[in-house]
């Protein structure tokens, strides 16, 4: 299926071509039909599944553009805020939509001011009740959303979920979207929704099938080493590496750089300004960027042909979204992840979580990393036309050499440039790989049997309670 067979407005076809998608995601093709219709949605789907073109789409193709704000998207977080208004934006560039944001710790005359302008607020919900209440805006969307629904009860945010219910029009379009279901969100859904249509995304559908992943095991002191060779191996024509912390993306771009390659690093310390010039390098010609989850959260460039993760992530939706940033616009990619022996059961944990077969692989040696080198050169041998300047060149050294003492210095010269450095082996090989997976998966089993209910029950009433006083202290 292609977007094309959506129908949408010109407008906003125009807009999807110009991103460069051609292929809806599974969430895509299941919600924009249904959304389009008219009808209340219910979506269970993970962050990294398109949700936001899956709502958003369907929203501004039915836009009146009556000089109201017609639509509100509610989601947990400023950053989440940040992210989906630009994405309803860019969508809607050439129907001539503007979008406010609302989220504490800003200016209220300053978004009071975009909302004015605005037929799209995309909000949190300690500041958009704030608003409501006191008085400040008047608005009756056609159209509201709930967007990571489950990470806002998480936060304490139901109530003042329900509360801002109480202010919106009872003829309108809902929407929810969550990762998960738990009993408080089915009946939150039951309460705002009208008869609503029901959307799941199994675990199967939450990673892209085109991104082929897989995973090397090596010891921490080999990380730097299994980066460069990977590198060399692979040969990305434009590849995003993961890491975990500022301070690592500072120096592996450094390491990068050192070893001949076009990289720049990016994360959140950095000053606005500076992230700003390094995506827009990254769009156009550099090669490799070095980021964080947080910096490149919301990057949307569609030829990135690898994403390497440094360090695997914390959690499996992270791990959705780094690896999101390849495949893209019906593209295939390739998902890379570097582990150790100590981090392997997380990488289990992902792998369980989104459904996907991570395929175990040995890092190349030096003999196979210049095989395939050797092999690419021929291949672009064989497809170079001869220049004139090269027939001149090769006119002045038979002067001094024949034929084949030229052909076999130039090749020389080319296999110097090809040199690749690091041990000849580097990592565990498949079998150490199997026997420390069935290591982990004992330590796994083991560790379950041996863990008691009530001590979970314990830990879980601590965390309610902690998280409970902290979306206080917030929404003051």
């Amino acid at each position: 299926m292609t977007f094309n067979e959506f129908n949408l407005k010109a407008e906003l076809q125009k807009a999807i071509d110009v991103a460069g998608f051609k292929e809806p995601s599974p969430i895509q093709e299941k919600a924009i039909p249904i959304i389009l219709d008219g009808k209340d949605v219910v979506g269970q789907a993970h962050t990294g599944t398109g949700k936001t073109a899956a709502f958003g789409l369907p929203i501004l193709n039915n836009l009146e553009l009556n000089g109201e704000v017609e639509a509100v998207i509610i989601v947990p977080t400023r950053e989440l805020a940040t992210q989906v208004s630009d994405e309803i934006f860019r969508f809607g560039k050439f129907l001539g939509i503007n979008t406010a944001t609302v989220y504490g710790g800003s200016s209220y005359s300053r978004q009071l001011k975009h909302i004015e302008k605005a037929s799209v607020i995309v909000a949190t919900p300690g500041r958009f009740l704030d608003l409501l209440r006191g008085g400040k805006i008047d608005i009756a969307p056609k159209f509201v959303v709930l967007d990571e629904a489950d990470e806002m009860l998480d936060m304490g945010f139901l109530d003042d979920i329900k509360e801002i219910f109480t202010f919106m029009p009872s003829d309108r379009q809902t929407l929810l979207f969550s990762a998960t279901m738990p009993q408080a969100i089915k009946e939150l859904a039951n309460r705002i929704l009208n008869n609503p249509e029901f959307i799941t995304i199994t675990k199967s559908e939450v990673t892209n099938s085109k991104i082929s992943q897989s995973f090397y095991v090596v010891e921490e002191k080999e990380r730097d080493d299994a980066l460069l060779r990977l590198l060399d191996f692979k040969n990305p024509s434009k590849a995003i590496v993961f890491c975990r912390m500022k301070s690592e993306v500072d120096r592996v771009t450094t390491m990068l750089v050192s070893q001949g390659y076009a990289a720049k690093g990016l994360h959140g310390d950095m000053e606005q300004r500076q992230r700003e010039e390094t995506i827009r390098a990254f769009k156009k010609d550099l090669e490799i960027l070095v980021a964080t989850d947080v910096a490149a959260r919301g990057l949307d460039v569609n030829d990135v042909s690898h994403v390497f993760n440094y360090h695997i992530p914390f959690d499996s939706e992270s791990y959705v979204h780094r690896i999101g940033r390849t495949g893209r616009a019906g593209k295939e990619g390739v998902a890379v992840s570097i582990v150790t022996p100590a981090e392997f059961r997380s990488l289990l944990k992902i792998q369980k979580s989104v459904g996907s077969k991570l395929i175990a692989k040995e890092i190349p040696t030096i003999d196979e990393v210049k095989g395939k080198k050797g092999n690419e050169l021929i291949e672009k041998i064989e497809k170079t036309d001869v220049s004139e300047t090269a027939i001149d060149l090769i006119e002045q050294l038979k002067e001094e050499y024949d034929l084949s003492t030229i052909a076999f210095k130039l090749a020389t010269l080319l296999q110097d440039e090809m040199a690749i450095s690091g041990s000849e082996r580097i990592g565990k090989s498949k079998a150490e790989i199997a026997k420390i997976e069935k290591r982990a998966m004992n330590e796994k089993s083991s560790n379950s049997r041996g863990r008691g209910g009530r001590r979970r029950s314990s830990n879980s009433r601590g965390r309610n309670s902690s998280r409970g006083n902290s979306s206080r202290n917030r929404r003051r």
